[in-house]
């Protein structure tokens, strides 16, 4: 076997073993530094072979800011029956409609969330939370100091984006999900959105030295809160 060959089935076998997307800094650090360059020609043949094409089960997916081997769509529902997939691994329509104005209006805080929504947010983001597709990032610096919440990197993994910008235009959230706004505010995706951060309450309660939660119950809006 060649050298290009064995470190092309080296490649395979990382990315089959992890379910996480694998940078390819990250891949080619495995390799001694005078053979990166035959594995990165490796890995280019490798791409080209799992492309994504009619008639196969599997390919390999750019997202989140790395590469994985993932299932063709046209066979998620086979795939579905296979697990015997419960409603309990779907996300609400309320927790849907929670993430879509968090990944388009972060960071965001719970009294806008619910201000946007018109209802309470706080079991959705509690949800939310709880499957690290969100993160709280921080307090906004108003009366109050809310938490800010914003999108993680298993929000991208979870909808096949490498980044926020790929995600679609926002008129088609707002039809999907029934929002009234007509999108004439429609606020510009945040430039902050690193892939680390805070996720938990205990984290951001330990990071930010919280007294009090705020996330299970939202923060009291005194008088002049901003929203």
């Amino acid at each position: 076997m060649s050298a290009r060959a064995d470190f092309e089935a080296a490649i395979e076998a990382i990315l089959f073993v992890t379910s996480e997307p694998v940078a390819v800094e990250r891949l080619l650090a495995v390799f001694d530094e005078g053979d990166r360059e035959e594995a990165a020609l490796a890995l280019t043949a490798l791409r080209e072979r799992y492309r994504q094409e009619e008639g196969r089960g599997v390919f390999l997916e750019e997202v989140a800011g790395g590469l994985r081997v993932v299932t063709a769509p046209e066979h998620h529902v086979y795939l579905r029956r296979f697990f015997e997939a419960s409603g309990a691994n779907r996300l609400s329509m309320a927790a849907l409609e929670t993430l879509a104005i968090v990944a388009y209006r972060q960071p965001i805080t719970g009294p806008e969330i619910q201000d946007l929504r018109g209802k309470n947010a706080t079991t959705a983001l509690k949800t939310l939370l709880e499957r690290r597709m969100l993160r709280i990032s921080g307090r906004k610096e108003v009366v109050g100091r809310p938490f800010l919440y914003a999108t993680t990197r298993q929000f991208l993994m979870h909808f096949g984006l490498r980044d926020l910008g790929d995600l679609p235009p926002l008129e088609e959230f707002e039809e999907t999900f029934g929002g009234g706004d007509d999108g004439a505010g429609a606020a510009r995706i945040s430039q902050e959105h690193e892939s680390i951060g805070m996720v938990s309450t205990a984290e951001a309660e330990s990071t930010l030295g919280v007294e009090e939660v705020g996330v299970h119950s939202p923060p009291a809006r005194d008088e002049g809160t901003e929203a």
